[in-house]
């Protein structure tokens, strides 16, 4: 779905979804592997030392869709941050997944509905808790 590159986690969130990982249960295996996945391959750093450019967890990541020139904007969310607000997507969807890590100017495959996909860039981190000495979120 996204580059196959390693990706750059902070090591709070790397411990917050392991907890996470920990405490679902066993039936949502299907979204666990793809964290796995994530998680497997990333390069894990102090919180204080993540690029400003990097998505991590509660960062809002601004997108343009290929070839449309059309943007949008998403929260990047744990499960029960999700329930019922818009413009945020769950780290246990697949995308949320694939988007965990990703930088500024990074591609990735967006499903859509009739088992399409269209491709989006990753233009902005608009906010990013790391950048913003905000570690408790």
């Amino acid at each position: 779905m996204a580059d196959l590159s390693n990706i750059i986690v902070s090591s709070l969130d790397l411990a917050r979804l392991n907890y996470l990982i920990d405490a679902l249960p066993t039936d949502s295996q299907p979204e666990l592997d793809n964290l796995r996945y994530e998680l497997d391959r990333a390069v894990v750093v102090a919180p204080q030392d993540i690029p400003a450019t990097v998505v991590t967890m509660n960062s809002t990541i601004r997108f343009i869709i290929e070839p449309t020139e059309k943007t949008f904007e998403l929260t990047l969310s744990y499960p029960e941050d999700v329930q019922g607000k818009p413009g945020r997507i769950s780290i246990l969807a697949p995308v949320g997944s694939a988007l965990l890590g990703l930088a500024v100017g990074q591609q990735m495959e967006w499903p859509i509905p009739g088992g399409k996909t269209i491709q989006v860039q990753v233009l902005d981190v608009s906010y990013q808790p790391e950048r913003s000495g905000e570690y408790t979120k």
